[in-house]
């Protein structure tokens, strides 16, 4: 009989496989994404302290758009680079959060492109 395979459990190996590889530092920290069904979260994190320096979601006020979709994804890349903007964040790694690399995270990643971000 063949086993059904768990979603969330493949996912988590693939995000602790590329944790592996990247880490967020002062000068260049990570840009985490999270996708749950209804929202999007992104952080920007300094691993070396252990640190949340900008984080964003769909549930922000600044975002018309309140589902896990393109659209809101768009906003939401454009107000995380604004935001890092703030701070004087200019470039950062990408940490997909184990997700393709397609749809909603793509939109999210070169809408924070446009925005002034570089990775």
């Amino acid at each position: 009989m063949v086993k059904k395979t768990d979603r969330k459990m493949e996912r988590a190996r693939r995000h602790a496989r590329v944790r592996r590889k990247i880490s967020g530092t002062p000068e260049r920290p990570r840009l985490c994404v999270y996708r749950s069904n209804k929202n999007l979260y992104v952080q920007i994190i300094d691993d070396v302290a252990g640190n949340t320096l900008v984080s964003a979601s769909t549930l922000d006020k600044e975002i018309k758009t309140k589902y896990a979709n393109k659209e809101a994804a768009k906003e939401l890349g454009t107000l995380i680079a604004k935001k890092a903007g703030a701070k004087k964040i200019k470039s950062v790694v990408f940490d997909r959060g184990g997700y393709i690399y397609h749809g909603v995270v793509k939109e999210l990643a070169e809408a924070a492109r446009e925005g002034g971000l570089t990775f």
